[in-house]
């Protein structure tokens, strides 16, 4: 069955939630839809992901830029790669409630897990950049602005680097390190996800899923941390 397109009232319900109204209304209806929805020749949100990927960034690095004056570049990127993570970008997309408006096909539906995480992720991204298509740099810095400075401006942003601190925690306790295990790499090689799994003998094991080796194991590592209670938790 065709999914279909949103409504007129759904579609000014949305642009209200998002603080933008988009004069190329097919622009928005893109951004929000997954390839299993895709028309013959029609569009996805593929190709906006990858834009608003690099939109989001910029915005983000500025906003931090600007917020933490006497901030170093470690500090600036261990905030910087918190707020574009997959993770992060799903909980937008949940507090905007994007997932009442994504056009998907019915196997999709039904996935659960990291895959949803991903689309619902991956939809943020796309809706900004569609903003930064629509309106320009200062539309898309608005949505961001509105959704991630508050996040942003968090005092746990900053904290240390969440291997080195597992790393520790686990000598001092156990008395060995961690070791980190890749169960899944997915996804095109312009926009990869990772799924990897750490493991500490004597502790559950945590699973942490990005765009990069690197930050799937930060996510890993922090979730093994916040859990154990070294870490207060942050989110959900």
């Amino acid at each position: 069955m065709k999914p279909r397109d949103l409504g007129l009232q759904e579609r000014e319900r949305l642009e209200e939630t998002l603080g933008y109204v988009f004069t190329d209304k097919v622009r928005l209806d893109r951004a929000l839809t997954h390839s299993s929805a895709r028309n013959s020749g029609g569009s996805d949100y593929e190709r906006l992901e990858f834009l608003g990927d690099r939109v989001l960034g910029l915005c983000v690095a500025e906003l931090l830029f600007q917020t933490f004056k006497t901030a170093n570049e470690g500090e600036l990127s261990v905030r910087l790669n918190q707020l574009v993570s997959a993770e992060s970008c799903a909980a937008i997309s949940d507090d905007i409630e994007l997932h009442r408006f994504i056009r998907a096909g019915a196997d999709v539906k039904k996935l659960s897990g990291k895959h949803v995480l991903n689309i619902r992720a991956d939809v943020v991204e796309a809706l900004i950049a569609a903003i930064y298509l629509d309106g320009g740099l200062d539309a898309a810095r608005g949505f961001v602005l509105k959704h991630w400075k508050a996040r942003a401006t968090r005092a746990d942003g900053a904290r240390r680097d969440a291997k080195t601190e597992l790393q520790e925690w686990s000598h001092a306790k156990f008395g060995v390190a961690p070791q980190y295990r890749v169960d899944d790499r997915s996804g095109p090689d312009h926009d990869p996800r990772f799924t990897v799994t750490v493991i500490i003998p004597g502790v559950a094991p945590e699973t942490g899923i990005d765009r990069s080796k690197r930050a799937a194991e930060q996510t890993a590592a922090t979730r093994i941390l916040e859990r154990e209670g070294v870490w207060a938790t942050t989110g959900p």
